[in-house]
């Protein structure tokens, strides 16, 4: 029996050691491709975590699920596979409250943030083929709008929480600790590891005088302990338009004309543009147009340009080709690490000859010395970019004639009007002449640094940062024969500018931790200066047009040229303290005091304070007793603080003096002969008081989690005060030269609300994302000084912008058309009006449609804007989708002065094929007034005819990849392999329907956005 029972237990034994097994594997980021040192692995059997090459090694069961977690990074189960290896990613948790958060000059944790602070998913930013990683910010975080046009380097303009000023309402940029205001098309978005908005004033104070406007904080890619990794990404893109204009061809044009005409009462075929018609009255007397007739050639006997039937707008464009190629290299032992990257970016755009090109390098590193007391690093790149721009070819190819051909007969004269037609370029021809021209721009940006561990929580660092732009551009106009436009003179312009940004920053930090105390503290010094320089100069009469030999001294001709320079300076002291206790109670409090040399000696520096302060309610003893156990965080947060605005002129605080031969020369000596001596004139006068524009914010939040931050969200609420705006009066003209002098006096107010959601869950094997935010603001200007109070609009007496959104429209309101005689018989006097014709509001009733009739029509401010973000992974594959909105704002619709009107701009231009439904008396439910050679009616005046609403919904990116297994790639020595496809701007799903234009977003003339449609490749080694 014993013999027995040994057995038994014996043979469960063996089974047991049989199922046992040892696991090995790798850990690394799933966004940036890198181990991931010190994440938790733990198996039934054993709890371990990676070394500093990400690997790690426990007992485990045959097909037992282990857990791999790490703080800041979303916990996964895997699988025992059958060989006993794992390679497991981890992807960022941007709801896990221990992810360390960059707020200026410090790192917090995100469950003690008690300012307003979004942090982005980079992984969606680089989704979208865009040049501007900001532009691909747009709808992805609440109270940030962005507007932007498709043009290849993708500018854009950023507002966070509405505008607060007058003047120059961009953000500040710190990207690895340096401030900038420049543009960050030139950055490379493959180099960004972190993006944090700091958005209220408790978060933003601590850079004072540049942060009124908000703070975006970037970091680079850095290099991390292990072995070598290499990764190659790489993608193209082909773009088209969404939609086109559509514009009169060469017959529609002629109908257009001679309905203008007859309507007005004049003949038609007495035209100098070629068109010969013939009609006849029928038996009510109706004008009816029987045949179109067209010259051979436009110039008659030249017999050099045939008549054509040109759509101008397909001839300037074309199919858009983007490509982007991205390699880097890190590498690092637990003494030092290191980034290499190069990447190379080139879009060309839908407009014929435009393009954008970007070749950039990075190297960031860093080296422990001291036995690790000291850590000195670097972090550089060097982007040199060229872009070539539209000519301004958008309008002209709205406005040239469709019967003007590209070319003369012989394929190689250009095209152009002739007899009496409107003086209008050839767009073509601009596009080509201006193929070699453009810019290229050199810039270096980055910092070295060293941080010196002086004890235990205590560190010493300073940080010399440069910002150098070297900006050079060429611009040749060439010799040429469009018709009857002529060009005989050709000229070469050259310009040239420098900038040196340098900032020096030294920070001691201090981090103690005593009991359920956490402390941490900084102080610091920043000294910031910026060196401008620029210049220009042309020169006319080049024997030859080879862009090889355009250059100053190969003309002939007039010469010019002009230049100047600038110098400012920013002297900075500052401190913030952040405390916690027990992580229930939270509280911050800042300081900053900024000179600069930007205003005047009475008030050269200003003093931004803030504090904020936070509840973690949800750490409570009672909340834990008595809350429902679904509620896993709940925190309430408050905010108060004031920042400054100083982006003025470098000179605005003093007295200007300019030469100025003709108006001060003066024969002092009484030679009566040759040169007189010149003397100066004053153009500014200076103000010693001028001081600081300051912003002054009060931010309510609450931060919410549910099952165990599977759910979370945050709502705010913020009012925004500005004051002391700047502002330049005229003056009046008894003040004789130098009245202009620059003054504080404007006020503004914003309030506005946000509020965000994610959710994190999972359904068997396919995991999800969803996450929305939305967000609102009004705006109003509450002061201005009596002398400029009339200056942004309103009609200049007793209604103007203060308490009004500011950039409001001032205009008439129309009513719809004239359709019947009565209506036109009981309306008030409007000289001009009849059938067909607009009829305006008498909103004062006095009988009369004048200028007392105008009021506020609109405001460019949207009541919300929206972002949803939708992603899902099943096995290999992943699929994503990104919407994004605008509503409630209302948006000048300029191009319907060229689609809805003959007469009102640009009479002998063409005109928009919308024009061929205008109301008629056999087409009396049209909206568009009736067609006609003058503007009787003065419709062209502004009025809500062109105030349309800017809504609209657009799926503004999707994606779909698939990840190759680790089994498959280990043989290949491939450590990821991912293939994707996508789109950006794939679809608008809703506009509103009052909107007549093509797109909401970009209603005007400017670039139109394209539709983007990518595939690529992305290999870690």
């Amino acid at each position: 029996m014993k013999r027995f029972l040994t057995m038994i237990f014996l043979g469960i034994a063996i089974h047991g050691f049989a199922q046992q097994k040892k696991v090995g594997g790798l850990v690394t980021d799933k966004n940036t491709r890198t181990p991931v040192i010190g994440a938790t692995v733990i198996s039934q059997k054993q709890t371990v975590t990676t070394d500093s090459t990400g690997h790690f090694s426990l007992a485990a069961e045959a097909n037992e699920l282990i857990t791999i977690s790490c703080i800041g990074m979303n916990t996964i189960r895997v699988p025992v596979p059958a060989s006993g290896q794992i390679v497991a990613e981890l992807s960022a948790n941007i709801s896990d409250l221990n992810q360390v958060v960059i707020t200026g000059y410090q790192t917090q944790r995100k469950a003690d943030l008690t300012g307003a602070v979004s942090v982005v998913n980079v992984g969606d930013l680089k989704k979208q083929a865009v040049a501007n990683p900001v532009k691909a910010l747009q709808g992805q975080v609440s109270g940030v709008f962005i507007t932007s046009s498709g043009s290849p380097s993708a500018p854009v303009t950023v507002r966070i929480r509405g505008v607060g000023t007058l003047n120059d309402n961009d953000p500040l940029y710190i990207i690895d600790g340096v401030p900038t205001k420049a543009g960050l098309h030139e950055l490379n978005s493959s180099d960004i590891e972190t993006m944090q908005v700091l958005k209220d004033a408790s978060a933003a104070s601590i850079y004072g005088a540049r942060a009124a406007n908000g703070v975006i904080i970037i970091t680079t890619k850095q290099g991390r302990s292990g072995r070598m990794q290499v990764n190659v990404n790489a993608y193209t893109a082909v773009q088209t338009y969404t939609t086109k204009p559509k514009m009169l061809n060469a017959g529609g044009y002629g109908q257009a004309y001679w309905q203008a005409a007859v309507n007005t009462g004049r003949d038609p075929n007495a035209n100098s543009i070629g068109y010969n018609f013939q009609w006849h009255a029928d038996d009510n007397g109706t004008p009816v147009l029987d045949k179109i007739l067209l010259p051979e050639y436009i110039d008659g006997d030249r017999r050099t340009m045939r008549t054509s039937n040109t759509n101008w707008f397909d001839e300037i464009s074309q199919t858009g080709i983007v490509q982007s190629y991205d390699l880097s290299v890190t590498n690092g032992t637990e003494n030092g690490s290191y980034l290499f990257s190069v990447g190379y970016f080139d879009n060309k755009g839908v407009i014929k000859t435009t393009n954008f090109n970007r070749l950039s390098a990075r190297m960031n590193a860093n080296y422990k010395l001291l036995k690790g007391r000291l850590q000195v690093g670097e972090n550089f790149t060097i982007n040199r970019t060229k872009e070539v721009q539209d000519p301004g070819v958008l309008n002209l190819s709205l406005q040239a004639l469709p019967i003007v051909p590209v070319h003369t007969v012989d394929g190689i004269g250009w095209g152009g009007p002739w007899g009496g037609m409107n003086d209008r370029q050839n767009p073509v021809r601009l596009l080509m002449d201006n193929q070699q021209n453009g810019y290229k721009y050199l810039r270096l940006f980055g910092n070295v640094y060293a941080d010196l561990s002086i004890i235990p929580g205590l560190n010493l660092r300073t940080s010399a940062g440069i910002d150098y732009g070297n900006y050079l551009a060429d611009n040749f106009l060439k010799k040429y024969q469009s018709g009857y436009l002529v060009g005989n003179e050709n000229q070469l312009t050259m310009n040239y500018s420098n900038s040196s940004r340098v900032t020096w920053t030294n920070t001691l930090n201090y981090n103690r931790t005593i009991g359920k105390h956490l402390v941490n503290a900084v102080l610091g010094t920043e000294f910031y200066k910026q060196n401008d320089l620029s210049f220009w100069a042309s020169r006319k009469n080049y024997a030859i047009e080879d862009p090889n030999y355009t250059y100053l001294d190969a003309g002939t001709g007039e010469k010019n040229n002009g230049g100047g320079g600038a110098i400012n300076a920013l002297m900075s002291y500052f401190g913030k303290v952040n405390y916690t206790y027990d992580s229930r109670y939270l509280a911050s409090f800042t300081i900053r005091r900024d000179g600069s040399s930007r205003f005047g000696i009475h008030n050269q520096f200003g003093t931004f304070p803030a504090f904020s302060l936070g509840w973690r309610v949800s750490q409570e003893e009672f909340f834990r007793k008595n809350a429902p156990s679904f509620i896993s965080d709940l925190k309430l947060r408050y905010g108060w603080g004031q920042t400054g605005n100083q982006e003025i002129s470098n000179v605005g605080a003093y007295s200007i003096y300019v030469t100025d031969y003709n108006g001060t020369s003066y024969d002092i000596a009484g030679a009566n002969t040759g040169t007189l001596p010149s003397g100066y004139h004053i153009t500014q006068r200076g103000n010693d008081n001028l001081k600081w524009e300051a912003t002054t914010m009060s931010n309510y939040g609450i931060d919410v989690g549910f099952w165990e931050q599977k759910l979370t969200g945050s709502f705010e609420y913020f009012t925004k005060k500005t004051s002391d705006i700047l502002v330049l009066p005229p003056y009046i003209a008894v003040l004789g030269e130098a009245g202009n002098q620059w003054v504080n006096g404007a006020s503004m107010e914003n309030r506005g609300w946000e509020a965000a959601l994610t959710y994190n869950g999972s359904i068997g094997e396919v995991e999800f994302q969803v996450s929305g935010n939305i967000s609102g603001y009004k705006n109003k200007v509450t002061k201005l000084p009596e002398s400029v109070v009339n200056n942004y609009g309103g009609n200049g007496l007793d209604d103007n912008i203060l308490g009004r959104p500011v950039n409001s429209y001032y205009g008439y309101v129309t009513d719809g058309l004239f359709r019947t005689q009565k209506e036109v018989d009981e309306s008030a006097r409007q000289l001009g009006k009849g059938l067909g014709r607009i009829r305006y509001k008498d909103l004062n009733d006095d009988g009369v449609i004048d200028d007392r009739d105008r009021t506020w029509i609109g405001a460019p401010h949207p009541d919300f804007i929206y972002g949803l973000n939708l992603a899902v992974q099943w096995k290999g594959f992943d699929l994503s989708a990104f919407f994004q909105g605008v509503q409630g704002n209302a948006v000048i619709n300029d191009v319907k002065y060229n689609t809805d009107f003959w007469s009102v701009r640009e009479t002998g231009s063409n005109k928009g094929s919308r024009l061929l439904n205008a109301w008629s008396p056999q087409n009396p439910n049209s909206s568009i007034p009736a067609i006609s050679a003058t503007d009787d009616n003065f419709e062209s005046r502004f009025s809500t005819y062109f105030i349309e609403r800017g809504d609209y919904l657009k799926l503004r990116n999707i994606q779909l990849g698939y990840t190759f297994p680790k089994q498959l790639l280990n043989r290949l020595s491939i450590q990821k392999l991912r293939v994707y496809v996508g789109g950006d701007n794939v679809w608008l799903v809703h506009k509103n329907k009052s909107f007549t234009g093509l797109d909401p977003e970009n209603p005007g003339f400017g670039y139109p956005n394209p539709v983007v449609f990518t595939g690529g490749v992305s290999v870690t080694f």
